[in-house]
């Protein structure tokens, strides 16, 4: 059990002197993670963290979506956490899920003050997503719906960015085919940081070189679904930096040798 007085060696967390300072990609037990966010705070204070985000899971997941019934008790816990820990911030945020409709989220407008910050990402497991033709396309040989399929998952993702105060888009290019110059683009005119995680294997270095040139910032996530995989980083670190990511684009990093 990791607790806030234990010491955790840096090896997976860092690569070259470089760690993470902030994690804000992480879940709990509200959705699909192993642990509480108490133990998620206790992991980001062992490493020393300035920040950690308790991102659960949106609404719209057919199976493991946060219950909008139990962010008022979320955000309790937070509260009281936050009080005794004052030397790291805790926040309250969502992975929402990218959809075809609406607002091409998961989370309605009016649904945004609940958190303090609101990723997007794509995931199998929701309604009007694409879903069963992504998931086809990618376990059956073959490209079944080529360009088609590309079309359509840009379209709904330019949009949810367009529409949205979006913080992170969470794993680009997960899960189906995108076109990573649209998103990159989206992504560079909202201000909106682009993810390199340590869970998925996307940005992919080829994507980084593909969204190395436009104007964003990324970040790097550890998608926690485990407390003891907060603040892991090194495995993107060195993914971005083969990719030739400068280290001052990626926004909560820091060398520490």
């Amino acid at each position: 059990m990791i607790t806030k007085n234990t010491k955790i060696k840096f090896s997976g967390y860092e690569y070259e002197g470089y760690r993470m300072i902030w994690d804000i990609h992480t879940h709990t037990t509200y959705s699909h993670g192993k642990g509480t966010i108490e133990e998620n705070v206790n992991a980001a204070l062992a490493l020393g963290l300035e920040e950690i985000a308790i991102t659960d899971h949106g609404p719209g997941h057919l199976t493991y979506g946060i219950d909008k019934a139990l962010i008022p008790e979320m955000r309790a816990e937070i509260d009281r956490l936050q009080a005794l820990h004052p030397e790291i911030r805790i926040r309250l945020g969502v992975e929402a899920n990218v959809t075809a409709v609406g607002n091409h989220l998961d989370i309605a407008p009016k649904e945004f003050a609940d958190y303090d910050y609101v990723h997007a990402g794509y995931h199998y497991g929701i309604r009007n997503g694409n879903c069963m033709k992504n998931f086809m396309n990618w376990s059956l040989p073959g490209n079944l719906w080529g360009k088609e399929l590309l079309l359509a998952n840009t379209e709904m993702t330019v949009a949810a960015l367009y529409e949205n105060n979006i913080k992170i888009l969470t794993h680009p290019g997960d899960k189906g085919p995108f076109d990573m110059h649209a998103l990159a683009k989206a992504c560079e005119e909202t201000d909106t940081l682009m993810e390199i995680s340590t869970w998925h294997s996307h940005l992919t270095e080829d994507e980084l070189l593909i969204c190395k040139k436009y104007d964003v910032k990324f970040v790097i996530s550890s998608d926690a679904h485990v407390p003891g995989r907060v603040g892991d980083a090194a495995v993107a670190i060195k993914r971005a930096f083969k990719a030739g990511i400068d280290p001052e684009r990626i926004v909560n990093i820091k060398k520490f040798k």
